[in-house]
């Protein structure tokens, strides 16, 4: 039986050429993707700035050991495309990093 773990996905990317309706729509929404929005959630979250060149996605992809890190990459671009998607533009350019939570160490400082 394998056992499952959570990554954490940041993938970045560019949006697809704007129109004007596009450009117009995605400022309107700007201060509720503001990098004070920023977190890794099951859904995700978009955050982009107003000079609308790039965005970041963050998810956290569930997975067993049995899923390869390409797997999880390729799910959170996915969901990014559908995320921006969402928002009324395409994207370009997605390039994701991931971070497997089960391997992250805490270190303590001592007492």
């Amino acid at each position: 039986m394998s056992s499952s773990t959570t990554y954490q996905v940041l993938t970045r990317g560019k949006f697809a050429p704007l129109d004007e309706e596009q450009r117009a729509s995605l400022l309107a929404q700007a201060d509720n993707h503001g990098v004070l929005s920023a977190r890794f959630t099951e859904e995700g979250t978009v955050n982009y700035e107003r000079g609308l060149h790039g965005f970041t996605f963050r998810v956290l992809i569930p997975a067993t050991d049995d899923d390869t890190e390409e797997l999880v990459l390729s799910q959170a671009e996915e969901l990014a495309v559908a995320a921006v998607a969402k928002l009324g533009a395409g994207c370009l350019d997605l390039k994701s990093v991931s971070t497997d939570l089960a391997s992250i160490k805490i270190k303590r400082k001592g007492r």
